[in-house]
């Protein structure tokens, strides 16, 4: 027996469908993903905390979801929104249906909407904040006045720090490296590791540490208020900045730190919030976006080679390119809308990506980024 759901924006816009997960209320920033496949990956991204996500290829869940398809240890986006659930998932590696994985983890889904409408709401608007509410929650005359309040409730992402609410609690040694199709994921302690990487849990995805791990990088994870003192000690031969959920600007801890580090002419790479926090250290500004970029369809331009780039990305916040002090130089530019991609300093062997070299979903046209890390750890060695 199928349940109601409603989705409401903080602009007033209602949406009526069926619930796939489970009951309740949930509220976040609503945003919209152009990605064709990696649903699962993109639902346990941890950037995605606080934020409801519209998926706009109509049909999600055909494939089932497993327990190796998977960015961190459970889902971290607050609900999901597509168009047709199927009826059926066929996957060989398929264990749990879309709509059992969302019950599972107590996460709101709600389908048979017109996601074409919402998206060009969002795409005019910008990210609006809204609601899901599904089940009974979703039953009686009141319902869609109870949605439009929740919605409008929801403070809104700037201001919001969340690194260090989605940040790991101790610190762990992580050693898991690429997945290959019949094998799974290899046993990075196996190979050769030269390196000692120290990378700040800012809501890290688990594919980052495995392409790091998978290069001869020995990985130590850190909450992400760790100070810089304690990082240091480790004696790393690099410094990683991860990606994560939020506003970067409330992250002083994580300013001060990356600061610190960079004093010690440790090599230092940064990937989306890590990109944001680099060049807030490095005396930049960020702002935060209309609708962001969410997809892994997303051309890129290396401006010292002049290649372009499909990328995958998950950003609502940018570093402004027109604030970049002197010591930081312009790499990498969006050509959907110029926004800054990547910068390096000129005066310290860092640098950072706004997009997801690691993918999971997506293009992995700037892979090579963690190559040019390694490297940077080896000339300095």
């Amino acid at each position: 027996m199928s349940k109601p759901a409603i989705l409401a924006l903080e602009d007033g816009s209602v949406f009526h469908g069926t619930a796939i997960g489970a009951d309740g209320v949930t509220s976040g920033e609503v945003v919209f993903n152009t990605a064709m496949t990696g649903y699962q990956e993109i639902l346990t991204d941890p950037s995605y905390t606080r934020q409801i996500v519209t998926l706009t290829y109509p049909h999600i869940g055909n494939t089932g979801t497993n327990s190796e398809d998977v960015e961190s240890a459970s889902i971290a986006a607050a609900g999901l929104v597509i168009r047709d659930l199927p009826l059926m998932a066929s996957s060989f590696r398929s264990q749990q249906t879309l709509s059992d994985y969302l019950n599972s983890q107590n996460v709101l889904g709600i389908a048979d909407i017109d996601t074409r409408r919402l998206t060009r709401i969002l795409r005019d608007k910008g990210a609006q904040n809204g609601a899901i509410l599904a089940g009974a929650d979703a039953e009686g005359d009141d319902a869609v006045a109870r949605a439009l309040e929740a919605a409008r409730a929801f403070p809104g992402l700037k201001g919001m720090d969340l690194a260090k609410e989605v940040s790991c609690k101790e610190a762990y040694e992580w050693s898991e490296g690429e997945w290959a199709l019949g094998e799974g994921y290899a046993d990075a302690t196996q190979g050769d590791r030269p390196y000692h990487v120290v990378a700040y849990d800012y809501g890290v995805k688990f594919n980052i540490l495995r392409m790091l791990a998978s290069r001869g990088c020995r990985l130590t994870v850190v909450p992400a208020q760790t100070s810089a003192a304690d990082v240091l000690a480790m004696k790393p031969d690099g410094v990683f900045l991860a990606n994560g959920p939020g506003d970067p600007e409330p992250c002083d801890y994580a300013i001060k730190a990356i600061q610190d580090v960079l004093e010690s002419d440790t090599p230092v790479f940064g990937i989306c919030l890590g990109h944001q926090l680099l060049a807030l250290a490095s005396g930049a500004k960020t702002v935060k976006m209309s609708h962001g970029h969410h997809g892994a369809n997303h051309p890129v331009q290396d401006l010292d080679s002049g290649t372009v780039m499909i990328t995958s990305q998950n950003h609502g916040f940018a570093a402004d390119e027109a604030s970049l002090p002197a010591n930081l130089r312009a790499t990498h530019r969006s050509l959907f809308d110029g926004t800054l991609q990547g910068i390096e300093r000129t005066d310290r062997p860092a640098f950072s990506f706004q997009g997801h070299p690691e993918a999971s979903p997506g293009p992995r046209d700037v892979a090579p980024l963690f190559d040019r890390f390694v490297a940077m750890m080896q000339a300095r060695r």
